[in-house]
């Protein structure tokens, strides 16, 4: 899977990392991503995770950066905006930073974050803005009970009025009129129905004066709110936030390719397992859908540093006391238990003969593998297999190897199927593949290095 994320207003195309182990998750930034034609004067802005309570918003801004194409027109995503939010799983550390864009002091610890997305609201080839969030029960114009009623957010599409007096997209009743349509035409169940919800903002909603959406309309910028139920699971919200934003896109002429089915099965399984970390330049790629709760001896540089690769703008690792937290948005997937080592960068390629078949193998490839293995052997290089029980061979190159032949506890996931093989020459790393041993599931490698249009940044706190 190739991505494209833009860190701060830059598009320059570079892999960066970044790696300053002295910061606070406090200090963790938000990703602007520009996808598509950034010339176009008709640009839409995606904004999610402004509140970290709130993960269908900022799953369906995250999955418009690593799973839609932009074939005509600009679009631009902020999928983290609250990054500290989401890794807390809070509505705001520092408070409601909805509420801070009528005014807020520069010492307050979200300042240089709002003051950021203003001037990106701002821009001139930005045109409509929409801000994803998760609201309670199900809104509804007149109350039902305690779950449908007037005073609830979810499954609506809010406006702060009826119109605002610009050239383009100025018409929000009608437009969050045809987006609701589109929703209730692709509804799971009735219940989930899409209304829109007019706050009447200037009519004197002291609360709404101080959001994102009314700072845009007020500076002649269309922006609409999108909230799915939190009554729903995860992949039911995503999948209606996206719904509403293909609409929003179709509205603004936005030619766009998703490569999967926008189907809540299939959603599902896109949140839960096509999701992946590379470290040093793919030395080692894990697949995380699966993957255990704590990895013990996960070879890091010496001086404790950790360059990763995301698929995800959600990722995120945080250095603990003795380990390292991948973080997903607000799921901590996995615990990294490290053993220190200098690496070694010249090993690129391996030689392998998977079920019979000679293959040459990138390092941090992860090889789908039905009966058995054998790594062939290469002069000073030392191969661990880890889990493999070898009392007579140092090097477990040279060596047929099945599942059974691996202690299930070693594998790096759940399911027990995938297993670490690591390439050491002399005393330093020179990287690992991971072996996959279920047939029912083979894994598609991901490629997660940069290509011509785009640039990948990777930051551990």
């Amino acid at each position: 899977m190739n991505l494209g994320i833009l860190r701060l207003s830059s598009f320059l195309l570079i892999c960066l990392f970044i790696t300053n182990l002295n910061a606070s998750i406090k200090d963790l930034d938000f990703d602007l991503i520009k996808k598509g034609d950034n010339s176009k004067d008709n640009t839409l802005l995606i904004v999610g995770g402004i509140q970290g309570d709130e993960p269908g918003g900022f799953m369906a801004a995250s999955l418009i950066v690593t799973h839609y194409k932009i074939k005509k027109g600009s679009v631009w995503v902020i999928p983290n905006l609250n990054f500290y939010s989401i890794i807390k799983r809070n509505r705001g550390p520092f408070g409601d930073m909805n509420r801070k864009f009528a005014k807020i002091s520069k010492n307050d610890p979200d300042y240089s974050k709002i003051e950021r997305i203003k001037s990106y609201i701002l821009k001139d080839n930005v045109k409509l803005v929409v801000n994803l969030h998760d609201g309670s029960g199900f809104f509804r114009k007149k109350t039902v009970n305690g779950i449908y009623a007037s005073y609830r957010w979810g499954q609506s599409s809010i406006i702060d009025q009826k119109k605002i007096d610009v050239k383009k997209y100025g018409h929000l009743e009608e437009i969050s009129s045809n987006v609701c349509k589109h929703v209730n035409e692709n509804l799971i169940r009735k219940r989930d129905k899409y209304h829109i919800k007019n706050t009447h903002t200037k009519m004197g909603d002291k609360e709404m004066e101080k959001s994102l959406t009314y700072f845009a309309i007020n500076h002649g910028k269309p922006a609409f709110g999108n909230e799915a139920s939190k009554n729903l699971p995860l992949h039911e919200r995503t999948y209606y936030h996206l719904l509403a934003i293909e609409k929003y896109m179709d509205t603004m002429g936005i030619k766009y390719e998703r490569n999967f089915d926008l189907n809540p099965k299939t959603l599902k399984d896109v949140i839960d397992n096509d999701i992946y970390i590379s470290f040093y330049n793919n030395k080692i790629k894990l697949p995380l859908g699966e993957i255990r709760n704590s990895i013990g001896y996960f070879p890091v540089k010496k001086d404790g540093k950790i360059d990763f690769t995301p698929s995800n703008p959600l990722m995120v690792i945080i250095k603990n006391t003795n380990s390292y937290s991948i973080h997903y948005g607000n799921r901590r997937l996995a615990k990294l238990f490290p053993d220190y080592f200098d690496m070694e960068n010249e090993l690129k390629i391996v030689h392998l003969k998977v079920d019979g078949i000679e293959k040459k193998v990138k390092i941090g490839t992860i090889v789908n593998v039905k009966n058995d293995f054998l790594v062939k052997k290469e002069k000073g290089i030392r191969v661990n297999i880890i889990g493999y029980v070898n009392n007579s061979h140092e090097n477990e190159s040279g060596l047929k190897v099945s599942k059974k032949q691996i202690i299930r506890r070693f594998s790096i996931d759940k399911s027990s199927n995938l297993y670490r093989v690591e390439f050491y020459k002399g005393n330093k790393f020179a990287g690992m593949i991971i072996v996959n041993f279920d047939n029912n599931n083979p894994i598609r490698d991901h490629n997660l290095s940069v290509t011509n249009n785009e640039k990948l940044s990777s930051t551990n706190i």
